[in-house]
């Protein structure tokens, strides 16, 4: 069929409708049978439009736009040295100390700590913004209807007898479009999306992590401070057998009543060391209760003890393979991929817009007549956008974009630096904990020694009560050195399985 037949059919389609009859048998068909001409047009124009996007591409510039200046700084310029053979830890590093209490407590705090809930929360909106984002690339199809009874105007298109008449004006549609991603911008948007998921992602698991060496480091102050009670009842235990003593040498003429209260002073401020103790453990105790998502009394009972240090193998160097699992330092890498895709879609809005477009309906004057032969309605064809003149606001918004990048480049080597000065202080923490209890034991060993000589001499009247009180007030500074180097050791190694990510091995 030819133009001048399909121009012929729309004639006769058009007279038909004054008259408020169907159309002839013979006139209907052949208005079917023009469809596929239709469709021929509409092909033929969707490539006129396609021909004239490639040659209009060139009309809005992005030339000029200073691109992004910052460069990511590699591991290696800052020594950091990569290892393949560096072993991949377990993540709950924390399991290695053998304490079932402190395993417990973590799995809670990782399944009920509301800060966790919140971090998931984001990341289910990462992930509908990359399925949002993956929808656009694919076809859409819609469906419309509406019957309104309305009074036709008289001035308009609409002819008598139906002009000035109120009848239901009815329309219903399936229309289908497809955006043709001919420049990249879609595919962009979804990568940047998709980008944005991943860091989400890698925050996820930083807030994990960071919730877990919270939750151990608490745990380790609160053993401490336990610790530190129980050496507070042993040095008062002590005291009361020194102010036994001390009565029995005033009993024998040997002591004064100056003896006698500096021994009762002591037993004092012991136990006001006791009481400053049990508020600092209350209190630790409904912190740890808070970051496993508990109510402030749910571990009151909890009593946990410093377990024996056992030194891990530190890493050789610092292994850039392990910062590689290091989950903020990998969200900010992340962040850099997703601000050089955004600079693609920023870019690719300087270039045509393509969207193939079709419906079909019904559409007709009267219900009567809405689902009769005649109502049908249908149509395809291309719609082309191209951005001429906009005031410089495409070019703004690229420039936006490359600022956003050198501002993720700056976050992430800011944060790889940060990482790696803090593996050097835990490790330089742990390498000097560990000479320091070597030479703080011997120290222990030495007080303890003296103590119990100027005690003796004491008891035998050889020696005065101020080198007693000295040498007791030097074993209970030792014991409390040691309680308090073994808690600093089991928090370096969590500051250290931090840093690195989640736990080392050597």
């Amino acid at each position: 069929m030819n133009e001048n037949s399909l121009c012929c059919a729309a004639k006769r389609s058009h007279e038909s409708a004054p008259n408020d009859k169907p159309a002839p048998a013979a006139t209907r068909t052949e208005r079917v049978r023009s469809v596929p001409g239709a469709l021929l047009t509409a092909a033929t124009m969707v490539g006129a439009v396609l021909a004239t996007a490639a040659l209009l591409a060139g009309c809005a510039s992005s030339a000029g736009v200073a691109a992004p200046s910052q460069k990511l700084i590699a591991p290696a310029q800052l020594g950091a040295v990569a290892d393949g053979n560096t072993p991949w830890p377990r993540a709950n590093w924390w399991a290695d100390w053998g304490d079932t209490q402190l395993n417990a407590l973590v799995d809670q705090a990782l399944a009920q700590q509301p800060s966790l809930q919140t971090v998931q929360a984001r990341l289910v909106q990462a992930q509908a913004a990359v399925d949002v984002a993956g929808a656009v690339r694919s076809p859409q199809v819609n469906g419309s209807l509406a019957l309104t009874d309305q009074r036709l105007t008289k001035n308009g298109l609409v002819p008598p007898p139906l002009a000035g008449s109120i009848r239901w004006n009815n329309d219903a549609q399936i229309g289908a479009s497809w955006e043709l991603d001919l420049f990249g911008l879609q595919r962009a948007a979804l990568d940047s999306a998709i980008g944005q998921l991943r860091a989400a992602q890698a925050d996820a698991q930083a807030a994990r992590v960071l919730l877990a060496g919270n939750v151990a480091a608490s745990y380790v102050t609160l053993a401490r401070l336990v610790e530190t009670r129980t050496l507070s009842q042993e040095a008062l235990r002590e005291r009361e057998q020194v102010l036994a003593l001390v009565r029995q040498r005033i009993g024998a003429g040997l002591d004064t009543n100056v003896e006698l209260r500096q021994a009762e002073g002591l037993i004092a401020q012991t136990r006001v060391d006791l009481e400053t103790v049990d508020e600092a453990i209350a209190r630790t105790r409904h912190a740890l209760a808070e970051l496993t998502g508990q109510g402030s009394a749910a571990v009151d009972g909890l009593a946990p003890q410093l377990a024996g240090v056992k030194p891990t193998p530190l890493p050789q160097g610092l292994p850039a393979d392990l910062l590689g699992r290091r989950a903020d330092l990998v969200a900010q890498r992340w962040r850099v991929e997703a601000a050089l895709k955004d600079v693609d879609v920023a870019r690719a809005q300087f270039y045509p817009n393509v969207n193939l477009m079709a419906f079909v309906g019904l559409s007709s004057i009267g219900l009567d007549r809405f689902v009769k032969s005649g109502s049908e309605t249908y149509g395809a064809g291309p719609a082309l956008r191209l951005p001429i003149f906009d005031g410089g606001r495409l070019r703004a918004n690229l420039s936006a974009r490359n600022a956003e990048v050198d501002a993720a480049v700056d976050g992430y080597n800011a944060a790889l630096l940060r990482a790696l000065r803090e593996v050097a202080d835990e490790v330089a923490s742990l390498q000097s904990l560990e000479r320091q209890s070597q030479a703080q034991a011997d120290a222990l060993k030495s007080a303890e020694s003296a103590f119990d000589l100027a005690r003796q001499r004491y008891q035998a009247g050889l020696g005065n009560f101020l080198v007693v009180l000295t040498a007791e007030g030097n074993v209970l500074a030792q014991r409390r050195a040691a309680t308090d180097l073994k808690a600093r050791h089991l928090n370096a190694e969590a500051a250290l399985a931090r840093a690195l990510g989640g736990g080392y091995a050597g």
